[in-house]
């Protein structure tokens, strides 16, 4: 990209920023994020963009979208960590050339994970053709593919979950077929029959504990019904839903009254840091779906003993649906153990489907929490997850159209700060107006994941290891 001609002269400065997509004015990125590459709204005939950081003066001039070459973007950001860069955008018209007010892209020096993994699903209601979960490296553009339903033909696969966003300790779900749940654990992979005798539904959205040995898990009996009004699609519920906790070593799931109580729904299950604590999502059970918008959910929190594999006595509430007259789905921990991360709702735990839906941060120390104005937009914000250092989130929004859920980033200081999110950076701006997929459940991971063909298709010939059940 160095130098790539002239420099426009005699051009017209203005006040304004230049409408670019993605939005990437002012924005907060690591050291190691690919680059940015954005287009310019607006019937212009050609473009030059101006790069200038702390030792280097970069130039392009593309008539489509600025075009970052890779080993000079990586050399600038190194070069600025900690600091910024600014960029300015020349855009020519009919007649003469314009000078839009130059914008900053600070640069910080905590690194985010080198991979994002997520499954790429058509928005559809009922039926879906091809779906898979991939996995894109954060440094640069390349995406691969971890499993896809041509492997499974006419099968769905989801909830993919990693220990600690280790990539070699990872599981997913393959419904219909010989489906079941996948595990791979210390580069074993196993297949087991998720839905124990007399469960009413087989495993649902996973949690592995920090040693690896548990996984929890809730078990949901799910319905979905369509709206009649204009402003909403769909509505997305469960009728039960309870959390059980799934030993790997012996092969039994744990059950406790506490968490599969006929009276509450109980779900999105997830340990904290250290082990010690299992969070989860706790509403009064209701007459389902007569009373779908009447369902909302706590934040709640249980001791649990990986030694013994028990849970504590007592179910602390640390969100309470009476002081925020909303519903809490999705809690995550950071892995500091500082803060947890959720989103909050209208009502119901399918947020996905929420326009209100936003994301709030909870101090643990404290017991605060607090709307994160700089990351919320007027569309959904939904699923999220942390870096391993703490420092960045990734979460679901679909504020670009309000029909596609797509990745964004968000840095997050030590006291609870967040500065202004960016969307996941693409070799072609264009490609989020080209595809017809949304990024589902997206994740970090330490590494490149490797599954091999062979073993999945042996796992899924197989029968599942039977789940006994442990009192």
């Amino acid at each position: 990209m160095g130098s790539c001609g002239k420099k426009p002269s005699n051009a017209i400065s203005v006040s304004d920023y230049p409408i670019i997509f993605p939005d990437y004015i002012n924005v907060t990125i690591p050291y190691n994020i690919a680059p940015l590459n954005f287009k310019l709204s607006g019937s212009f005939k050609k473009m030059y963009v101006e790069v200038e950081g702390k030792n280097i003066l970069l130039t392009s001039k593309n008539k489509r979208y600025a075009d970052f070459d890779l080993s000079q973007w990586k050399k600038l950001l190194h070069e600025n960590a900690g600091g910024k860069i600014e960029i300015t955008v020349y855009a020519k018209n009919d007649k003469s050339w314009i000078k839009f007010r130059p914008f900053s892209i600070f640069i910080k020096k905590d690194c985010i994970d080198p991979f994002l993994s997520y499954r790429l699903i058509a928005p559809g209601y009922q039926v879906w053709s091809s779906m898979g979960i991939y996995q894109r490296s954060l440094e640069n553009f390349k995406e691969k593919e971890i499993i896809t339903n041509r492997l499974f033909p006419g099968t769905c696969m989801n909830c993919h979950s990693f220990k600690e966003r280790d990539h070699e300790r990872m599981l997913l779900h393959v419904r219909g077929g010989k489906g079941g749940t996948f595990i791979s654990n210390d580069s074993k992979l196993i297949k087991i029959n998720s839905k124990p005798d007399d469960f009413y539904s087989g495993f649902q959205y996973p949690c592995w504990h920090p040693e690896g040995r548990y996984i929890a898990f809730s078990i949901n009996q799910t319905a979905q019904v369509f709206h009649t009004v204009k402003d909403k699609r769909i509505e997305v519920f469960d009728s039960k839903s309870d959390i059980v906790v799934y030993d790997t070593n012996e092969n039994k799931a744990i059950i406790d009254n506490k968490l599969m109580s006929p009276d509450w729904f109980e779900t999105f299950p997830t340990f904290s840091p250290d082990g010690k604590y299992l969070y989860f999502c706790s509403s009064q059970a209701k007459e389902m779906p007569a009373e779908f918008d009447k369902v909302k959910y706590n934040l709640c929190r249980i001791e649990f003993d990986a030694q013994e594999g028990r849970f504590g006595s007592e179910v602390d509430t640390l969100v309470r649906v009476v002081d925020t007259n909303g519903s809490v789905s999705f809690p995550r921990s950071s892995p500091d153990g500082k803060f947890l991360l959720f989103t909050l709702s209208d009502y119901g735990n399918f947020s996905i489907w929420h326009q209100e839906a936003d994301l709030y941060l909870l101090d643990l120390m404290t017991g605060k929490y607090w709307f994160l104005h700089e990351v919320n937009s007027d569309n959904t914000e939904s699923y999220h997850s942390w870096s391993s250092n703490s420092r960045w989130i990734v979460f679901s929004s679909r504020r670009v159209d309000g029909l596609y859920t797509m990745p964004f980033f968000a840095w997050i200081d030590e006291n609870g700060r967040a500065e202004k999110p960016f969307l996941l950076p693409q070799k072609d701006p264009e490609f989020y107006s080209n595809t017809f997929y949304s990024f589902n459940i997206p994740e970090f991971v330490d590494g490149r994941v490797f599954f091999s063909v062979k073993e999945l298709e042996k796992a899924y010939n197989m029968e599942g290891k039977k789940v006994d059940v442990l009192p």
